[in-house]
C-alpha cells in the first residue's frame, strides 16, 4: 500500500469512453472509425483506452509516431495502429513494418525512403493529400502518381486515402466544403477508402462522413464545436480531475492573497488553498473568477495560481473543510468551460496534466 495521499487525481470513465465511441457511429453508422489515441490519449492513458475501445470494436487506432505505436504492441493490442505523421528514417520505416503499422505518407522523401527498404517487404500506405490545410500532404493532383506507386510495387498495398480540415469546427466555413470537393475530385476514378472527418467533422458536415472517421476529442466527451459542451452533444466526459482543501484562512477586508498580491478581498471571507498548481497542469493565466466545485457549488478562483496551489473563495460553500473534494474540470464543470477561462481548447487541458497527477481508470 502507498504511503503517498494523491494531491491531485484524474479519473478516466473508461464506459463513458465506450458510449462515446457508440455515440461516433450513430453519426456515422456507414464509416470505419480510427480512433485518434495520440498524445498519450488525449492525456487520458493510452493502453487504459485503447483496450477499452478495442474491446468495443474500434476498427483502427491513429497515433503521432511511432513511440506512440510501440507502446500500444508492446501493451499486446492488436488493432490496426496507423502513424498519421509517417516515419522518419529508414529505421522507423522498418521498425513500422516489423511491427504491422499503417504508415501514412505525406511527402514525396518519405516515398523516397520507403522504397528503400526490400523490394519484397509488405507495406500498408495511407496517402495524405493537401486540400486546404496546408500543413502535411501532397497537392491533390499527384493522387494518380501515387496510385500508380502503389500497383508497382506487388508487396505494397493502399489502405486508403486521407485528408484533414481545417475549419470543420465552424458549421458555416467555406474552406471546409471546398476541402471536401477538392478531395472527391482528386480521388474521381481512383481506388482506394477515404478519410476526412475529424469529430468536428463528423458531428457537423455529413458530406464528410466517408469510409472512415477519425474521432479524437469526442471519444473524451469533450465538444469540438464552438458554444457546445460534450454533454449537450450526448456526449459523457470521461476525465474528473480533483484536489483537495489544505488549508482555509478567516482574511479581512483589504487583505490579499497569493504572489503579487493581485486580489484583495472585498470584505471579511473565508478563502480555501487547493492542492493543485500549473506542475500539476491547471493553466496559470487562469484568472481571478475561473471556477471549481466543492459540495458541488461554484467557488472561484481568487489571486494568481501558483506552481503547487491556487487559492479559492469560500463565501459561496460555507460548509467548505480542510479535507475536501475540489473538482477542477468534470462532472458539473465542463472541461470546454474551464479552458475557455484560459483562453485556450479542452484538447490542451487534457494533455497538459503532469506526471505528478495521478490516474485512476474505471470500468474498463
Amino acid at each position: 500500500m502507498s504511503p503517498f495521499t494523491p494531491r491531485v487525481t484524474a479519473t478516466v470513465d473508461l464506459a463513458a469512453i465506450r458510449h462515446n465511441l457508440a455515440r461516433v457511429r450513430a453519426y456515422a453508422p456507414r464509416s470505419r472509425v480510427m480512433a485518434a489515441i495520440k498524445a498519450d490519449a488525449y492525456g487520458h492513458g493510452a493502453v487504459p483506452v485503447a483496450r477499452a475501445l478495442q474491446q468495443a470494436g474500434t476498427d483502427a487506432f491513429a497515433v503521432a509516431c511511432l513511440e506512440e505505436a510501440l507502446i500500444l504492441r508492446e501493451a499486446g493490442l492488436d488493432t490496426p495502429v496507423v502513424l498519421l505523421e509517417g516515419v522518419l528514417s529508414l529505421q522507423e520505416a522498418a521498425e513500422a513494418a516489423r511491427s504491422r503499422l499503417q504508415i501514412v505518407v505525406h511527402d514525396f522523401w518519405q516515398l523516397d525512403l520507403l522504397r528503400q527498404l526490400p523490394h519484397e517487404q509488405p507495406l500498408s500506405l495511407w496517402f495524405k493529400l493537401d486540400t486546404g490545410m496546408h500543413r502535411l500532404g501532397f497537392p491533390p493532383a499527384a493522387a494518380p502518381g501515387l496510385a500508380a506507386v502503389v500497383q508497382e510495387r506487388p508487396a505494397w498495398s493502399l489502405v486508403g486515402w486521407i485528408t484533414h480540415l481545417a475549419c470543420a469546427d465552424e458549421l458555416d466555413s467555406p474552406l471546409t466544403a471546398q476541402q471536401l470537393v477538392r478531395f472527391e475530385q482528386a480521388l474521381q476514378g481512383l481506388p482506394g477508402p477515404r478519410s476526412a472527418a475529424n469529430s468536428a467533422g463528423l458531428m457537423a458536415w455529413p458530406r464528410a462522413r466517408l469510409d472512415w472517421v477519425r474521432p479524437g476529442l469526442m471519444l473524451y466527451g469533450a465538444s469540438p464545436l464552438a458554444g457546445k459542451t460534450g454533454a449537450e452533444c450526448g456526449l459523457q466526459p470521461a476525465m474528473q480531475v480533483e484536489s483537495r482543501l489544505i488549508a482555509i484562512h478567516e482574511l479581512e477586508a483589504g487583505e490579499a492573497v497569493g504572489y503579487g498580491a493581485t486580489f484583495r478581498c472585498p470584505e471579511r471571507m473565508r478563502v480555501g488553498v487547493v492542492a493543485v498548481g500549473y506542475a500539476d497542469g491547471v493553466h496559470r493565466i487562469l484568472p481571478t473568477g475561473a471556477p471549481v466545485l466543492i459540495h458541488g457549488r461554484r467557488a472561484t478562483i481568487v489571486g494568481r495560481v501558483s506552481m503547487d496551489m491556487i487559492s479559492v473563495d469560500l463565501r459561496g460553500v460555507p460548509m467548505a473543510e480542510v479535507g475536501d473534494p475540489v473538482v477542477l474540470w468534470g462532472a458539473g464543470l465542463p472541461a470546454e468551460e474551464i479552458a475557455g477561462w484560459a483562453g485556450t481548447l479542452a484538447y490542451e487541458l487534457f494533455c497538459g496534466l503532469t506526471n505528478r497527477v495521478h490516474f485512476v481508470h474505471k470500468n474498463p
